[in-house]
């Protein structure tokens, strides 16, 4: 019986279980999942469990049941190549035949002096519980500054303004505007929506140091009662000291099947892949469908084709707190309660449809 091995219960992972099972997989392979949680997370809605709008019970879905699927509840320490084994803590390595890593995604620091020691995290379920916490605790009056206005600060900016409205807020961000990565028409849209919710935008900011509840700008000290980080990501600490060849984001290249070069039973997914889109629970979704394709031709024995589709991303949708939204779909720009409402849509869908 050959075992295919699956790092991480995330958007990439769930959808290559939903693709295998119930009856997609070969008779002589099982699966053996391996992930921390006993859920899956819908990492998409962290921002809103910080902000404290939405429950713990909201962002997880049920992992699949099947007779050939084996869950290990355990942390990964090292993924050893050469024995194709995955060592965890406390518990026995496991051994695999095909191996998919989908571990994520990290804060990245920027070098930034005190940065992980002071500021709260969105970026994976426990951290999201502790903003809650510390934001939802703080008096009236308290301000938050949120480090970087990409998609994940924007959101977690609004839906806090909403929840909490006697909190002073403000957003940090490097760039001339908020949301660079978008069509300057959103970016405008996003910053008036903030200007007449009284959230303050701090532009070209330099972020230099943090110290507790002191945030360094240009070197000019700002006091705060919580600061929250969301200024960039990076892989996994586990795919990052992987001796294979990395991007300059430190994400592992790969084959057009998705696999590392010179080993074709060693598949990387989602945010640790080095791909030609910005991580996203879609591109992880659209890589995945892939992999499972490449998978069962292998299994087969049958030849691979020489290159696979370009992955067609939809579109990104982002929340301005519960009525209004902005984003891309079909490369349109959309704003207001439209996108609001269709990014609710798609999420009720995922939910529903998946574990």
């Amino acid at each position: 019986m050959k075992n295919l091995v699956i790092l991480g219960a995330g958007y990439g992972g769930m959808r290559v279980l939903a693709r295998l099972l119930p009856n997609q997989l070969p008779e002589d392979v099982s699966i053996t999942l391996i992930d921390r949680l006993p859920y899956h997370c819908l990492k998409t809605e962290y921002y809103a469990l910080a902000a404290g709008t939405i429950s713990d019970q909201h962002v997880r879905v049920d992992l699949p049941e099947h007779s050939k699927l084996k869950v290990i509840y355990a942390e990964i320490e090292k993924i050893d190549l050469e024995e194709k084994k995955v060592m965890l803590s406390n518990e026995e390595p496991v051994t695999y035949d095909d191996l998919i890593i989908g571990l994520g995604c990290e804060d990245k620091y920027h070098n930034v002096p005190g940065a992980a020691e002071y500021t709260y995290s969105i970026q994976n379920i426990e951290k999201a519980r502790e903003t809650y916490q510390a934001l939802n605790n703080l008096p009236p009056g308290s301000v938050v500054s949120i480090v970087g206005a990409g998609l994940s600060g924007v959101e977690l900016a609004s839906e806090l303004n909403e929840s909490r409205k006697d909190l002073k807020i403000k957003l940090f961000d490097r760039g001339n505007y908020i949301l660079s990565a978008f069509p300057e028409r959103l970016s405008t849209y996003v910053q008036n929506w903030f200007d007449n919710h009284g959230v303050e935008i701090i532009n070209n900011s330099n972020i230099t140091r943090v110290e507790e509840k002191i945030l360094y700008n240009h070197d000019e000290p700002i006091e705060c009662d919580v600061i929250v980080w969301t200024a960039g990501i990076q892989p996994n600490q586990i795919v990052r000291e992987m001796n294979v060849e990395k991007d300059k984001q430190s994400r592992i290249v790969l084959t057009v099947h998705h696999n590392i070069p010179n080993n074709e039973h060693v598949y990387v997914v989602g945010d640790c892949a080095s791909l030609p889109h910005a991580p996203s629970a879609q591109l992880a979704e659209g890589q995945a469908e892939q992999i499972v394709q490449v998978l069962q031709l292998r299994w087969k024995g049958e030849p691979l084709p020489e290159s696979l589709p370009t992955i067609k991303l939809k579109g990104i949708l982002g929340s301005l707190g519960k009525k209004h939204g902005f984003g891309l779909v079909a490369e349109k720009p959309v704003t207001g309660r439209v996108a609001r409402l269709i990014k609710s849509g798609i999420l009720w869908m995922y939910k529903y449809h998946n574990g």
